[in-house]
């Protein structure tokens, strides 16, 4: 798998806790967020996982003989999940230069993201990625002629409110058509306690796809 964007690790670190036969490519730009993610490896409780797991330092929007020369060969990866930056360029910016790299999509860039995971993604090759729901018309732009198959999993606060993320799975070169799944309803109540379905998503016992 391919984890762009990856950050310190966290998340792709996390999908092959849960594979134990999967392995990761942590693909990050910023050379202070990549080296953190090279300390992760190296934190002795993660010292099973640093086995299936390597750090990329490279821009995630290269394209073609650029793209192959920093390491990101075409065709070479059966999953690729990205958690990319949020936050439009006018939004009220976190403090900090990392931060507001790390939090800021440029206009346009979501649409590179998603070539690079069709270029990166074998044939039938999964895509996944976390997104803000204002994002979801660009998204789906970005995915025509690339991935079809497409599921969105709304995922809720709670139960009242409108969805605060989505997460979108989709299959390279496929002509299925797109399904809306359940949303996922993280707390119940005014509480901040899990509901149940997210505690097991949370606890590895449920995934978010049924398939």
């Amino acid at each position: 798998a391919a984890d762009l964007g990856s950050g310190a690790g966290a998340a792709g670190l996390a999908l092959i806790a849960r594979c134990p036969l999967a392995s990761v490519t942590l693909v990050e730009a910023e050379p202070a967020m990549a080296d953190f993610a090279r300390q992760s490896l190296l934190l002795p409780e993660n010292a099973a996982l640093a086995k299936r797991a390597d750090v990329l330092e490279t821009d995630v929007t290269l394209s073609g003989a650029a793209r192959e020369a920093a390491g990101l060969a075409a065709s070479s990866f059966d999953f690729v999940i990205s958690n990319p930056p949020f936050n439009a360029p006018a939004d009220r910016q976190a403090k900090g230069a990392l931060k507001r790299k790390a939090h800021v999509l440029e206009p346009g860039a979501l649409g590179q993201w998603v070539k690079t995971a069709a270029a990166i993604a074998r044939p039938r090759g999964q895509l996944a990625m976390i997104l803000r729901p204002v994002l979801l018309p660009e998204m789906l732009g970005a995915l025509a002629g690339r991935f079809g198959a497409i599921q969105i999993q709304p995922i809720h606060a709670r139960s009242e409110e409108a969805a605060i993320r989505i997460v979108i799975r989709a299959a390279k070169g496929s002509r299925a058509a797109l399904e809306m799944l359940p949303g996922l309803v993280l707390h119940a109540g005014s509480g901040q306690d899990f509901t149940a379905e997210a505690a097991a998503v949370f606890d590895g016992k449920a995934a978010l796809f049924s398939n």
